[in-house]
């Protein structure tokens, strides 16, 4: 079994920064794991889970939403663990933030692509 835990959501203010992190563990976690591409996530209120960002810990690659490249950075610095840096918040980022895990490239957007998933993280922007 493999979990996924984010940490470090909160509430801040906008143009303000947040970093988001994210664990594997479970009895099926070894080293192995960083075959998998991790990614992020998210969910507003009233809409569909889109894609983030993702990255591979094989080659260090990442992609990015056209909406958050220049203020979103994803990091791996190990094979179970990514972190999510987002500058320059505004309102509409507010969101539940979901951590992935999946063994296709960081070409993969889509939901199905990703087999392990979090429980999410609610970040909120607001003055």
């Amino acid at each position: 079994q493999v979990q996924l835990v984010e940490s470090g959501g909160g509430l801040v203010q906008p143009g303000g920064s947040l970093r988001l992190s994210c664990g594997a563990s479970g009895r099926t976690v070894n080293r192995s794991f960083g075959k998998n591409t991790m990614a992020w996530f998210r969910q507003a209120p009233g809409k569909e889970r889109v894609f983030v960002a993702a990255i591979s810990w094989k080659n260090g690659r990442t992609s990015y939403a056209d909406s958050m490249k220049g203020r979103f950075t994803v990091s791996r610095d190990d094979a179970k663990h990514t972190d999510l840096h987002m500058n320059s918040l505004t309102p509409d980022d507010t969101a539940v933030y979901y951590c992935a895990a999946g063994p296709l490239t960081i070409n993969a957007t889509l939901e199905s692509d990703y087999v392990y998933w979090g429980q999410g993280t609610q970040v909120t922007v607001s003055s």
